[in-house]
């Protein structure tokens, strides 16, 4: 079992940052693949980033060149940073490690 907690989250104007950390416990020797979703009000959820072990890095379309995804295998934590913020990027982000695990979600909120 792996257990993901996110912090980070938070109220920002558009064209703000924010950055994302979520902190992995339990079996967490064998973390490959962990990535970012996030599902916005009345919406599905979705894909945003996701990073694999040795570091390769995929982003959806509508936040590339603005998100960055990284990781510190070492300390077991998964980042997003988030910057350009744009309203339709609220939502509550959720962490995932191996497409099997999921953290309780934590809410960005973006105003214009």
């Amino acid at each position: 079992q792996v257990q993901l907690v996110e912090t980070g989250g938070g109220s920002v104007q558009a064209g703000g940052s924010l950055r994302l950390s979520c902190a992995a416990s339990g079996s967490t020797y064998n973390l490959n693949l962990m990535g970012w979703y996030r599902q916005p009000p009345g919406k599905q959820r979705e894909f945003v980033a996701h990073i694999g072990r040795g570091g390769s890095t995929n982003y959806a379309d509508s936040v590339k060149g603005r998100f960055t995804i990284s990781r510190d295998n070492a300390k077991n934590i998964l980042y997003l940073q988030m910057n350009s913020l744009k309203p339709e990027d609220t939502a509550v982000y959720y962490c995932n490690s191996d497409l099997a695990y999921w953290g309780q979600g934590i809410q960005v909120t973006v105003s214009s």
